[in-house]
């Protein structure tokens, strides 16, 4: 039972490190490809302005939330408080010792985004490079970029696991 259980958690961590590596680095890899063709261009733009390509620096949170705040803040908000707390769920997700699979892959979509924003934070003085945006007309998503498509996944997954569980009941 030792030998199983000891090749289940290796496995899993293999699972976490890819998923770790290809989500942080399709991260970087889109954003150095936005940086470099981008950056100082006009927005492009497919599907009859469904899908837009634009380059923005962004040194706030989601949707530019606490961009404005003082310097010292945004590094206490934006760098040291996620380091801290995707230090503590990397060691959740290595040292728990049973985590079902679902919420294995959830959490280390988290991580991956998590980890690919603070890189970029740590990269470029504290802003993190967005540059796709989707919408219809007017009703549009903000700039974003493939960590936070990787954190939005990882959420999904793990709603879907709750309402997995939670079976639904409906009193007629």
């Amino acid at each position: 039972m030792s030998v199983r259980l000891s090749t289940v958690r290796f496995k899993r961590d293999v699972l976490i490190l890819l998923l770790l590596v290809g989500c942080v680095g399709c991260d970087q890899l889109t954003k150095d490809v936005a940086q470099q063709y981008l950056a100082f261009e006009p927005p492009r733009s497919w599907f009859h302005d469904t899908v837009r390509l634009e380059y923005a620096e962004n040194t706030g949170a989601f949707l530019s939330l606490g961009s404005g705040f003082s310097e010292w803040l945004r590094v206490i908000l934006f760098q040291v408080f996620p380091a801290l707390w995707l230090l503590g769920l990397a060691i959740f997700l290595f040292v728990a010792k049973q985590i079902p699979p679902l919420s294995v892959i959830a959490w280390s979509f988290v991580l991956s985004g998590g980890m690919g924003n603070l890189l970029d934070r740590l990269l470029h003085e504290g802003r993190v490079i967005d540059f796709m945006n989707v919408g219809i007309g007017s009703l549009r998503t903000g700039i974003f970029n493939v960590a936070d498509v990787c954190i939005t996944i990882g959420v999904s997954l793990l709603v879907l696991g709750i309402l997995q569980r939670s079976p639904v009941s409906v009193n007629g």
